[in-house]
């Protein structure tokens, strides 16, 4: 019996992508971050009515997995938009998560709800990426020019 337990709890972790790889297959290794896979940084991404916290402030050029939460009681959507071009996850229910893989390359990045108004509401934040040795930050937009 013990030995079947074994054998289930080892086909489900595989299937949970244990052994999936996305690097490039040229041998080298990357040690992983907080995210769990080489080379990717997690961010939690709380989305509530009407605002964006992020898990993270200070931002390197690389390849982040933002992982939106949402926690309030309308429809929410991420939106990330800067020099690697825009990203967007699917719009979530009330309850609901997505994780959104990006990488950030050295800029200025628009983080927001894209659904109906909820930007205009506050649900807005930007990001600046550097490429190292600066001083990444984070700060609220409050409207105006991007």
């Amino acid at each position: 019996m013990t030995g079947l337990a074994a054998g289930v709890l080892t086909s489900v972790l595989a299937a949970c992508g244990g052994g999936a790889s996305t690097g490039s297959g040229t041998g080298s290794h990357t040690t992983p971050k907080a995210g769990g896979q080489p080379g990717v940084t997690k961010v939690d991404v709380t989305l509530v009515d009407f605002r964006i916290t992020l898990s993270k402030s200070t931002f390197t050029a690389g390849r982040y997995d933002f992982v939106a939460n949402n926690n309030g009681h309308q429809v929410h959507a991420l939106e990330i938009e800067g020099p690697g071009g825009e990203h967007r996850t699917r719009t979530l229910a009330p309850g609901e998560s997505a994780s959104l893989a990006v990488t950030l390359k050295p800029g200025t990045y628009e983080v927001y709800c894209p659904v109906d108004g909820h930007k205009d509401l506050g649900m807005e934040t930007e990001i600046t990426t550097v490429g190292g040795g600066a001083s990444p930050s984070n700060s609220t937009n409050s409207g105006g020019g991007y």
